[in-house]
């Protein structure tokens, strides 16, 4: 999977997706990360990418072009998909992830200020929200995005079961609590279920405590 992130500010992104579990998939090369600053595409001399809103009224737009050319600009794989980050774009799930990790390429347009001109909307595949908020720009969004979508392909988690019976795995449920050592902590006790080494009687408890919503 390669991802390709459009944004004005690429160093935002170092700390997060350069450890843990993200850090280990690009060791391994089951993912790719690259940045483009839209800045280097803009069309001016003071490397502008926003300017005043038609019709007046708070605020900055970013214009199309340093989007439309970076886009361009961005060597495209045959099955991809073209993400803009977006307070008003469709509300991220479990089964978004899942369904943008059998893609081989993954772009994703970091909007700020008051968001886009209309007319970049035309050069992507869908708009996506990360929660009924605004931030102050794409970048967070694109890298819950990047970390939903990784964790789901193929060898990234240690066991590939990890990312099966959990919260949101299924449609409408959550996981069952999980417990470890020590056995008894101030006085409360793990589930005797799950001390006991029968695993027909651990698998119905965690089935009956998975949380429907």
């Amino acid at each position: 999977m390669r991802f390709d992130i459009l944004t004005i500010f690429p160093g935002m992104f170092d700390a997060y997706l350069g450890e843990s579990i993200i850090k280990r998939a690009q060791k391994k090369k089951l993912v790719s990360l690259r940045f483009h600053d839209l800045r280097d595409f803009a069309t001016d001399k003071h490397r502008s990418v926003d300017d005043r809103p038609y019709g007046g009224g708070p605020g900055m737009v970013m214009k199309v072009e340093p989007i439309y050319k970076t886009l361009k600009a961005v060597p495209r794989h045959s099955k991809r998909r073209v993400l803009l980050m977006s307070a008003k774009g469709k509300m991220f799930t479990h089964a978004d992830a899942k369904r943008l990790s059998k893609y081989k390429q993954i772009i994703i347009i970091c909007p700020r200020y008051e968001g886009v001109d209309e007319r970049a909307v035309d050069y992507v595949d869908e708009e996506i929200s990360i929660g009924p908020y605004v931030l102050t720009g794409g970048e967070l969004p694109a890298m819950v995005a990047i970390d939903a979508v990784t964790r789901l392909i193929p060898g990234v988690l240690g066991k590939d079961e990890s990312s099966v019976d959990e919260s949101h795995s299924q449609e409408g449920t959550l996981e069952y609590p999980q417990y470890t050592r020590p056995e008894v902590f101030r006085k409360k006790r793990a589930p005797k279920e799950l001390l006991s080494g029968n695993h027909k009687d651990i698998t119905a408890w965690r089935e009956k405590m998975k949380k429907r919503k």
